[in-house]
């Protein structure tokens, strides 16, 4: 599958989407995870139905529901702005898609106290959703989507962008756990790695149309199989540098770099890629001098220059932190080849 606003595309860069071929378990929860512009809210418009996709089709449960609409998909989705009827009371609203649906009003009452119990809001089922805060209205949009027992999947267009920080934590732990209770299959879009990682069991990270890797926040960490991935997973992001192979192995600075992969010759131009977490002062290996030193709390960031780059390595507060030249170590278990940005061996189709 993939999808163009154009009319006729005929270049790479006029798909919005590239192409695709993803499959999604039944009450996973997922997040689509990438910078503004890189394709994550079409792929949710298109799953949706607010879209149809320029090429290809869109399956539930093996049954092509491209042309059908957001209705008789059975989906729910949040956007990020809270879309709520001010003049309702917060329990009409919660409501509302049931009885336009035509359930019997007995169950209306059921089904509206157990999700307000579940987000919170039985205390201001009576009050018109105008007097609530931002974030309760969120809550108020989560609630719909999750009121109706016939719904697929619900979707989440960046749901967060206007609540207040210290309030984000929160939600983010009420989404979790509706999760769990629920079990309905819940895509979440943001461009916020940590809202990613805590809500996901799988995070797609996209950039520029194209899903680079699908993975647990645990396998993108440890083994990002895009040099963006890297960067954009983590915090300070992968440490990547330009090297030359030869005989597969990996050459900085003239030096042979141990990896935990090995790469073709002529085949892309090469990189390593290693983690502040897996780098460290040394009496041996590549020189490097100290340029910066910011304290993040429990540890220090330092920023090197190295082998005709920036590296940076994470040193525990109170550790020794050379006044300028320095010897970097790599940790070669977690250092990696990357070649024209994916890692070496690996193909792209994977």
């Amino acid at each position: 599958m993939r999808h163009s606003y154009l009319e006729n595309p005929s270049k790479d860069e006029d798909w919005a989407l590239k192409k695709l071929d993803l499959e999604w378990d039944d009450g996973g929860a997922y997040a689509l995870l990438g910078p503004s512009g890189c394709g994550k809210t079409t792929l949710l418009n298109i799953i949706s139905g607010l879209l149809i996709p320029s090429e290809g089709r869109v399956l539930f449960d093996g049954e092509d529901v491209s042309q059908l609409s957001t209705e008789d998909r059975h989906i729910a989705q949040v956007f990020q702005f809270p879309v709520v009827y001010d003049t309702m009371t917060v329990f009409d609203n919660l409501a509302f898609p049931l009885r336009n649906r035509g359930v019997d009003e007995e169950t209306v009452q059921k089904r509206v106290a157990e999700i307000a119990a579940m987000n919170d809001l039985t205390e201001t089922l009576h009050q018109r959703a105008s007097r609530l805060t931002a974030d309760g209205k969120q809550k108020i949009s989560l609630g719909r989507g999750l009121v109706r027992t016939d719904v697929n999947a619900v979707l989440f267009d960046e749901p967060l962008t206007v609540i207040d920080p210290h309030l984000k934590f929160q939600l983010r732990s009420k989404l979790k756990e509706l999760h769990q209770r629920v079990n309905v299959t819940m895509i979440y879009v943001t461009h916020d790695q940590t809202e990613a990682l805590t809500f996901a069991d799988k995070v797609m990270v996209m950039n520029t149309g194209e899903v680079l890797q699908i993975g647990t926040p645990i396998e993108l960490f440890e083994e990002p199989r895009h040099t963006f991935v890297g960067h954009f997973i983590g915090s300070p992001g992968m440490n990547v540098l330009p090297c030359s192979i030869d005989n597969g192995k990996a050459w900085l600075d003239g030096s042979e770099i141990t990896t935990a992969n090995q790469a073709q010759s002529g085949k892309g131009t090469p990189e390593v890629g290693i983690r502040p977490e897996f780098v460290e002062f040394s009496k041996d290996g590549l020189e490097a001098r100290v340029i910066k030193v910011n304290d993040a709390g429990r540890f220090n960031i330092v920023e090197t220059e190295c082998a005709g780059g920036k590296v940076k390595l994470l040193v525990d507060e109170g550790g020794d932190i050379p006044s300028e030249d320095a010897r970097l170590s790599f940790n070669p278990d977690q250092t990696r080849i990357y070649q024209d940005g994916w890692l070496a061996g690996m193909e792209q189709s994977s």
